[in-house]
């Protein structure tokens, strides 16, 4: 059986974070998923987690705290009991252009993540569909990135991989010993949820959930993180997307 998990970010948009718990809770959900916006105030964040009976097993963490500022990286996934810390995006401004750019980014990857690896983290990283964009030489940045830093481990985003045109399931397959998460994500079928950047709740979108989720069970992922980057309604796409993901 999977475990269920749910990104935080989803709700950025629903304050409070009490109320936000308290519905993941009543929801079913035993984990959440972190962002860095959370962690201004980590002694609420924490009481939070436990009145509500919640794990924070996973994290995103921007590349600048983590290079940065490793210590207090480690220090907030202690205090939180994160295990696993996924570096989530990097600007546009800040993207390599070329294969020895992307290269250059997976070595920088690796050398970030040592002191969270040395205080027994996972560490890893989180796509969008820029990586998928083929460089001069025709690389694909991600198996750059995972070509440089064989140390990094991925939690890779399904619907970002669908958006990018590629197959979920077979992405799922080629990198199926560097995952260890993935994001459960749907695509509204076209012209549906344009209120909602065109996500839809797991389970309601074009999404095909047997063949992705025959690859994961076959890969031997069972961290599920569902996410939706825009819901008008955060407690409808998280109590449809768990029912969706109980059923697989």
């Amino acid at each position: 059986m999977a475990r269920i998990s749910y990104q935080l970010y989803c709700s950025r948009n629903f304050p409070p974070l009490s109320q936000t718990l308290k519905m993941l809770s009543d929801a079913g959900f035993a984990e959440v998923e972190g962002f860095g916006g959370l962690f201004d105030d980590l002694d609420g964040l924490h009481a939070g987690l436990e009145t509500n009976g919640l794990r924070m097993t996973s994290s995103h963490m921007g590349l600048d705290l983590v290079e940065g500022d490793p210590a207090k990286a480690i220090a907030i996934a202690q205090k939180l009991g994160i295990e696993k810390v996924f570096v989530p995006f990097i600007g546009s401004e800040e993207r390599p252009t070329n294969t020895a750019g992307w290269l250059a980014f997976g070595e920088r990857l690796a050398e970030a993540g040592k002191p969270l690896q040395d205080a027994g983290l996972a560490f890893g990283w989180h796509n969008h569909e820029f990586e998928f964009a083929a460089t001069e030489s025709g690389d694909m940045p991600l198996d750059l990135i995972a070509e440089a830093a064989s140390t990094l481990s991925l939690e890779l985003d399904l619907g970002w991989v669908r958006i990018a045109g590629h197959d979920p399931a077979a992405w799922i397959t080629k990198y199926a010993s560097r995952l260890s998460a993935v994001h459960i994500k749907d695509i509204a079928k076209e012209g549906e949820c344009t209120d909602e950047d065109g996500w839809a709740d797991v389970g309601h979108g074009i999404m095909d959930w047997p063949a992705i989720h025959a690859a994961l069970q076959e890969a031997g992922i069972d961290h599920y993180v569902l996410e939706h980057d825009n819901p008008s309604d955060d407690a409808r796409f998280a109590q449809r997307s768990f029912a969706s993901v109980q059923k697989f």
